[in-house]
């Protein structure tokens, strides 16, 4: 199941012209989901279409979001999904705070 729903994800995002997806299985290091997923958006506007986008198409999937945070906060939004985790950030903030260097 966490495989089909990280596909998902993956491919809204793709199809939102998401910038530099990165997938990591973190299924052996962190018991909280299987999938982290990162994506950059150009813009604030931007990251709340790409989280719209993906809730919705991950509601009509079957999957609802356990959490959502930061819709509004103009540079990172987190969605949760249980087994897929997913951070939509803005350049800036995603060369902030390199989570990639916590899944490598």
């Amino acid at each position: 199941m966490s495989e089909a729903m990280k596909n998902i994800v993956e491919t809204t995002l793709d199809d939102m012209k998401g910038v530099d997806i990165k997938v990591f299985d973190v299924s052996k290091i962190v018991k909280y989901a299987d999938w982290v997923v990162i994506v950059t958006g150009t813009s604030s506007t931007h990251l709340k279409a790409m989280a719209g986008k993906l809730e919705v198409t991950m509601k009509g999937q079957g999957h609802l979001a356990i959490g959502t945070e930061g819709v509004d906060s103009g540079n990172w939004v987190l969605q949760d999904y249980g087994d897929v985790v997913v951070h939509i950030m803005t350049k800036d903030a995603r060369e902030f705070y390199q989570l990639e260097k916590l899944f490598i």
